[in-house]
């Protein structure tokens, strides 16, 4: 991560901790209130290979002994009302403003993913969390949705496990690379605002030059007749 991103994701993370504080609270009050304690989850992930951090969100399942993995319908039974909404808005993702503020994480990059999956694909995370992860980015932008449809149709952890490292894995590692290879301040402000506003593209959109191209010396316009005395 350059100085200018790192001093970047913390200036905004402060300035949205502080503008969105009354969010997060009653947040936190909602969901002790509607499906009481712990308000918070915490789950392992890894910054880079062999790098793990705890990650933070707002609770949105009940609790379980045994949970591992990525979420698919197998799990859909657990989620409650409340983090069903929350899910909808993002808003369980607001705890990571933390993990920003730490270190662990940065505001734009690749989602930091679970130890069993980076085992799974050493080489392809290898270089994949070259860049340091991210509450939203490219992939988070443009594949979440596809990603939902695929693992909601699961009814297994197995199954889950086995669509998510078959389909969803090598089509968010390769979104990841193209943010990596072309990743400026702009494109993370950019891909913020996308994530809040749904509307936008993807990328912002360039305007066509206005200009004219330039014609050649001693090229016809199409249609036009060939002056007299012309060689043509």
């Amino acid at each position: 991560m350059t100085p200018a991103k790192r001093v970047f994701d913390i200036l905004v993370a402060l300035a949205l901790a502080l503008l969105l504080a009354p969010v997060i609270l009653a947040v936190a009050a909602a969901v002790r209130w509607r499906d009481g304690a712990p308000v918070l989850y915490r789950s392992e992930r890894m910054q880079a290979p062999g790098r793990p951090f705890t990650l933070w969100k707002f609770r949105t399942m009940t609790p379980a002994d045994r949970d591992s993995g990525v979420s698919g319908g197998d799990k859909a039974g657990r989620i409650t009302p409340t983090g069903r909404v929350l899910r909808r808005w993002r808003l369980d993702e607001l705890p990571q403003l933390w993990n920003v503020l730490r270190g662990d994480m940065s505001l734009v990059g690749p989602r930091p993913p679970l130890r069993r999956y980076v085992a799974a694909f050493p080489e392809l995370y290898a270089e994949v969390l070259r860049a340091r992860p991210g509450v939203t980015g490219l992939a988070t932008r443009v594949y979440h949705t596809e990603e939902e449809r695929l693992l909601a149709a699961c009814r297994t952890p197995r199954e889950t496990d086995a669509v998510y490292m078959r389909r969803c894995v090598p089509r968010k590692a390769r979104l990841d690379r193209i943010y990596r290879a072309r990743r400026t301040l702009c494109l993370d402000a950019w891909l913020m605002l996308a994530t809040v506003v749904r509307r936008l593209p993807v990328v912002p959109r360039r305007r066509a030059s206005r200009r004219r191209p330039r014609r050649r010396a001693g090229a016809v316009a199409v249609g036009r007749r060939a002056p007299r005395g012309s060689n043509l």
